[in-house]
């Protein structure tokens, strides 16, 4: 387990666009030293707004967007095209306004797709996907992401991995079906803890008031069954990325003493 990195931004505009920052440099470094990345993209206000401040950056286009691979943490269970869907936000937020290989952006499956109303089917597919996709080197049924993105609720939930239920208790699979989730829609498709864990990276996101709370808890040593983001680390490098407001609650010994 790698112990989390904390970066505290003064508000959640120049923390989008420090990450979009951030988030091309590591992709850049990746395709020059194998040729490709992965990334692994994560929906919502924090995640969108990323997207948002990459498609506005002018270092945007350093990277070759056609030697990406793109991946998602989870999916809303919903029909393909719906404005809720994740990856319907982001390809408004960035996806189509840059050169990606439609091959290499992996969304999950939708409830009208090859897979019907199965959710659990459609999990299972996914995880193929990924298993496909995992080379010798990376040791393991998922690729090793160069940096996995999620955003943390206020009940500290990430993906579609919510505190007690039975999603976040899973070892074994890669991709579950998720049935009575506490928020709409209630059926999702989510990467489960040990998919998340072999990413290189992992990066939280937490901006707002209504974030705080769960930014002090998960990193203060709750357990990852009553915390999902406790459990969620990458393999290299662990990392937060905070506005003030979400850090408010944080214990001043956590606090980073080199924050923008």
């Amino acid at each position: 387990m790698t112990p989390p990195q904390l970066v505290v931004h003064r508000d959640k505009e120049l923390m989008a666009q420090a990450a979009a920052a951030r988030l091309i440099t590591r992709i850049v470094d990746a395709q020059a030293a194998r040729g490709q990345a992965s990334v692994v993209l994560t929906g919502g206000r924090n995640g969108n707004g990323l997207l948002a401040a990459l498609a506005a950056a002018p270092a945007r286009d350093a990277v070759d967007w056609a030697r990406l691979d793109l991946w998602w943490g989870d999916e809303r269970f919903l029909p393909e095209g719906d404005p809720e869907r994740n990856v319907t936000q982001a390809r408004e937020a960035l996806l189509d306004a840059v050169p990606l290989d439609p091959a290499r952006v992996h969304a999950m499956p939708a409830s009208d797709g090859p897979y019907g109303k199965d959710v659990d089917e459609a999990a299972a597919g996914y995880a193929a996907e990924l298993a496909a996709a995992a080379g010798p080197e990376d040791h393991g049924r998922v690729p090793a992401f160069d940096v996995l993105m999620l955003g943390v609720g206020p009940d500290t939930h990430v993906a579609s991995l919510f505190p007690e239920l039975p999603a976040v208790r899973e070892t074994e699979r890669t991709v579950v079906g998720v049935h009575g989730a506490p928020k709409p829609p209630p059926v999702r498709v989510s990467l489960t803890l040990p998919a998340i864990r072999a990413a290189r990276e992992v990066w939280l996101l937490a901006a707002g008031e209504d974030k705080a709370e769960a930014a002090a808890i998960a990193l203060s040593g709750a357990g990852e069954v009553q915390a999902p983001a406790a459990g969620a680390y990458g393999r290299s490098r662990t990392l937060w990325l905070l506005d003030a407001a979400a850090a408010s609650q944080l214990p001043r010994a956590l606090y980073p003493p080199a924050s923008a």
